[in-house]
């Protein structure tokens, strides 16, 4: 089945300053909330051509969509925006945070009910690491929190196999170079002391790939285990490994979203 020729341009642009806003959703943002991603997918989805407005192909990411009166498709698949969830989950190691990997063993969508919404995660653990994932399928909510501009602290805990010394916690607060970033953590401590290693507690704001086994190798560390225990106000609690809760309303707020 072809694409209709027709391009929509129903373009409302902005209100001036004090001014009632135009009605309706910018297209990326209603794409969003039918669960289809983050706000920048979702803009390159209307760039391909892909989403119809009304039975005519819509290019333009200014286009304002009422979603009580308009016909929005995807490949000719119609969209309603879906009620939002946001969860929390206890990811065991051995899972990958994607919606897809076909090189994957297991996704940490198997842990979730069948026949839910699409959800995708808020940052993400590396395969060998376990604890608190959130999960939502609101992509501007998710775009939000996952940007550094938002502050939105972690804490990890970390077993470590080596020698700790205050030198080492200090490194790793002030920052190394490794591949050609720079990587720090917000605080870093002993929580316990081990033979032979310790377990450490770690805050960490903007976080990059693999970020803290990165700074504990460079500091002469193994790391045996790593387990997020808290993002923001949220925190993982007595939620057994593979075990989901909704958010709370306070937490949500907290967190920005009301």
């Amino acid at each position: 089945m072809g694409k209709p020729l027709i391009v929509a341009d129903r373009c409302k642009p902005s209100a001036p300053r004090g001014a009632t806003p135009p009605p309706g959703l910018r297209i990326s943002q209603f794409l969003a909330r039918c669960g289809l991603g983050a706000r920048r997918v979702c803009e390159d989805l209307v760039r391909a051509g892909r989403v119809t407005l009304n039975g005519a192909v819509c290019t333009n990411l200014a286009t304002r969509v009422v979603p009580e009166h308009d016909a929005v498709c995807l490949d000719g698949r119609p969209l309603a925006a879906q009620a939002k969830l946001y969860l929390a989950l206890h990811k065991p190691p051995g899972y990958t945070c994607s919606a897809q990997d076909a090189h994957a063993g297991h996704l940490v969508g198997e842990l979730l009910p069948p026949g839910r919404p699409r959800l995708f995660t808020v940052g993400r653990l590396d395969r060998d690491s376990e604890g608190l994932i959130l999960l939502t399928n609101d992509g501007d909510f998710a775009q939000r929190l996952a940007h550094p501009s938002h502050g939105v602290e972690k804490t990890y805990r970390i077993d470590v196999q080596g020698h700790v010394t205050p030198a080492g916690l200090r490194r790793m607060t002030e920052g190394i170079r490794d591949d050609g970033e720079t990587l720090r953590v917000n605080a870093a401590r002993v929580a316990e002391a081990l033979p032979g290693g310790a377990v450490l507690e770690v805050r960490l704001g903007e976080g990059r790939k693999r970020e803290i086994r990165r700074l504990c190798r460079a500091c002469g560390w193994t790391v045996h285990r790593l387990i997020r225990l808290a993002v923001g106000p949220v925190t993982l609690g007595a939620l057994a490994p593979g075990q989901w809760r909704s958010l709370t309303g306070a937490e949500l707020e907290a967190l920005g979203r009301r």
